[in-house]
């Protein structure tokens, strides 16, 4: 038995929602930032399913591009968060005003 497309589609669509909520109601840049993730995990799915139901390979290796600079961009982020906390002593997103004079 095969799965249909639509419930790939559909719980993509779902998890790209809870993201989007996620940014713009949270106020913890980790949170944010998990958040950006899920929503990139989203479109992963989506091109795997059209990559699947298609029967082509190059979802499936654009996907593997797009997982590399998800994990550059997770070392990046967290390294700025990191850095921003050692000077803040916060992650709360209304706290941190560096780019204020």
């Amino acid at each position: 038995m095969q799965i249909p497309i639509e419930y790939y589609l559909i719980l993509s669509a779902f998890m790209f929602s809870v993201g989007i909520v996620g940014v713009l109601t949270r106020r913890n840049a980790i949170i944010v930032f998990m958040c950006i993730e899920l929503m990139l995990n989203s479109a992963n799915l989506t091109l795997i399913t059209f990559s699947s139901y298609l029967g082509d390979v190059g979802g499936q290796l654009f996907v593997f591009f797009v997982m590399a600079v998800a994990a550059a961009e997770a070392a990046v982020g967290l390294a700025i968060i990191i850095a921003i906390y050692r000077n803040k002593l916060t992650v709360n997103i209304d706290q941190i005003n560096i780019l204020k004079w």
